[in-house]
């Protein structure tokens, strides 16, 4: 199958990048090459690209789609919470701009094998890097009761997630649940019919609880942003594209306290802490998706885009 992925969001993050035609641009989660190739078209010859991606059917794909871009473009496989070390590797300490697009891709989402789709039966993994030994059938069968609630409960925001918990272990008590159907099965049987038929697919929540946990996706990002910041050259920008609230709620956290990072108490005349600011947050409010392109792309809903700017 062909790694296919339509970029969300893909020219207000371009735009939000302002990008130089010699700076230096670096991709995080390279994906397919979506907004990578947008990027790579505005560079001149002194301009470069580095793309991330741990996935290395992303990073196959990402190969061809850039391959016209010649030296230019550094592809790494690597998750980009290495983005300061790898950079660092090739000789690169500072970069122009940076671009995340989080989550998961068309391509994983489609891929019935990866395991990542509640709409297909497949072998439970998830994984978006097939290097891990862990796995989402791991999560399911090991986790404790009390585990499995807190992470369905935590990523995936689910008011039922106590009673779908209590259903897995009694399930996999008869047996290992191995498999997508299976575990779909099992949440059907945890949630009341008449909120199934009002609310969506009733394991969305619960899927998208175990592919956090299991990529560890919240705690990535939440230990990653100050250093992406800290690498950006003055004026550099930082465009990050979530589709979780609490992925927002990291990003938008960690913006504002970049932006102003004084502890003083409100009443202090002046800082005394010492804390500089790094920049200043240029969306207010997150960039969403158009209506064309709500349109156009289901997968869009959910989008939000937020930019910060290096001083």
């Amino acid at each position: 199958m062909a790694f296919e992925h339509t970029s969300v969001l893909l020219e207000e993050t371009v735009d939000g990048l302002a990008i130089k035609p010699d700076g230096i641009y670096v991709d995080g989660t390279l994906g397919g090459g979506g907004h990578a190739y947008q990027v790579c078209s505005q560079l001149n010859r002194q301009g470069r690209f580095i793309g991330i991606d741990q996935d290395a059917d992303a990073i196959r794909a990402a190969g061809v789609r850039l391959g016209d871009f010649g030296e230019k473009v550094t592809i790494i496989r690597s998750n980009y919470c290495e983005m300061k070390s790898k950079l660092h590797e090739i000789g690169v300490d500072k970069v122009d701009g940076i671009v995340l697009d989080l989550g998961v891709s068309s391509y994983q989402l489609d891929t019935a094998e990866r395991g990542f789709s509640y709409r297909v039966d497949a072998p439970l993994d998830m994984r978006m890097d097939q290097r891990q030994e862990m796995t989402a059938r791991d999560i399911v069968n090991d986790y404790s009761e009390m585990d499995l609630y807190r992470v369905i409960r935590d990523y995936g925001e689910d008011k039922f997630a106590k009673n779908i918990a209590k259903h897995i272990v009694i399930e996999r008590e008869r047996g290992p649940i191995e498999t997508t159907g299976q575990l779909i099965e099992v949440i059907r049987h945890s949630i009341p019919m008449k909120v199934q038929k009002t609310s969506g697919h009733p394991a969305k929540r619960t899927f998208q609880a175990i592919r956090i946990e299991l990529n560890r996706e919240l705690d990535v990002l939440r230990d990653s942003l100050d250093d992406m910041i800290e690498i950006l050259n003055p004026g550099g920008r930082i465009c990050i594209i979530t589709f979780h609230s609490l992925e927002d709620r990291i990003v938008k956290s960690s913006f504002r306290k970049n932006e102003n990072p004084c502890i003083c108490p409100s009443n202090f005349p002046t800082c005394v802490c010492g804390r500089v600011s790094k920049g200043r947050v240029i969306t207010r409010k997150p960039i969403l998706p158009s209506e064309e392109e709500l349109l156009h792309n289901s997968r869009s809903k959910s989008a939000k885009l937020r930019i910060f700017e290096r001083a």
